[in-house]
């Protein structure tokens, strides 16, 4: 493994050749880890050379009680009696389309519970903070973990397929998107580099995997876009796409398409590397 004390002018000049060429931290840090760099001292050049904080750096780290998900591989699966199948599988980014994950019922039930406590869907600005986005124009809200039997059952089933704990999900979300509105590109993870990451990953950590239920088939439009692979996945009522990712992972950028005609409801879960605490 390879150490250095002070960076050398020739790795400076490598990892801003590098940043300069559209790499972000993340992906330079991933690049000398392949080169056989000391993971921490890496840490220490990039935060001295790109002026990045090094406990934002450091907070990337995996640490004790650190859990990822395991992927589903298996074209079909039996969760709590309940069948679900894969239809496409791709591994960089890693992306499953689950056929079935939720029945018919249940996506109805989401809808009427969530409906009454519907409101202007929000983002996280570069401070942790909530704030109204124009990239995000639909409405929705947050279940608590295990609210109700409905929400335990498949939180339950979510944590099964992916073994993974409930306690390391976010709250259950549903949005509802009418016609025109959408999710522009976005990254789910959170960006080690910006002033609130320290906040947003201190109950919890980094988001490390994310899953979108659709709840209800739209007229047209409203699928999931992944562009570095060219890859939509249409919203079809009762499926999901669980899709995984690193910090720093370009290749996950998505967006929630516009609705064309009709509505779009989803429920998205977004997993975390430790236990979770709102």
């Amino acid at each position: 493994m390879k150490h250095f004390h002070k960076t050398r002018p020739e790795l400076r000049e490598w990892i801003l050749a590098t940043t300069r060429a559209g790499h972000g931290p993340m992906d330079v840090l991933r690049l000398m880890k392949e080169a056989g760099y000391d993971a921490q001292q890496s840490r220490r050049a990039v935060s001295e050379v790109l002026e990045i904080p090094l406990a934002a750096l450091n907070a990337t780290a995996p640490r004790a009680g650190s859990k990822l998900p395991r992927h589903p591989v298996a074209p079909q699966m039996s969760v709590d009696e309940h069948t679900v199948r894969i239809t496409t599988s791709v591994d960089t980014p890693t992306v499953r389309v689950l056929e079935g994950l939720l029945t018919g019922t249940e996506c109805d039930d989401l809808i009427a519970q969530a409906r009454p406590r519907l409101q202007r869907s929000l983002t996280v600005d570069v401070d942790g903070r909530h704030q109204t986005d124009e990239r995000r124009t639909s409405n929705g809200m947050f279940f608590r973990i295990g609210e109700s039997a409905l929400i335990q059952r498949i939180e339950q089933r979510i944590a099964a397929l992916v073994d993974i704990p409930v306690s390391h999900g976010e709250g259950l979300q549903i949005l509802h998107y009418q016609p025109g509105q959408e999710y522009e590109p976005h990254f789910d993870w959170f960006d080690p580099t910006q002033p609130g990451f320290t906040a947003v990953t201190a109950r919890g950590g980094q988001r490390v995997a994310s899953i979108v239920m659709y709840l209800n088939t739209p007229d047209e439009g409203g699928g999931t876009a992944f562009p570095a692979v060219g890859l939509t996945v249409t919203a079809l009522r009762g499926s999901a796409v669980y899709f995984a990712y690193d910090t720093g992972d370009q290749s996950s950028l998505h967006a929630g398409l516009p609705v064309a005609k009709g509505e779009k409801w989803i429920a998205t879960k977004w997993l975390r590397e430790r236990p979770y605490q709102r």
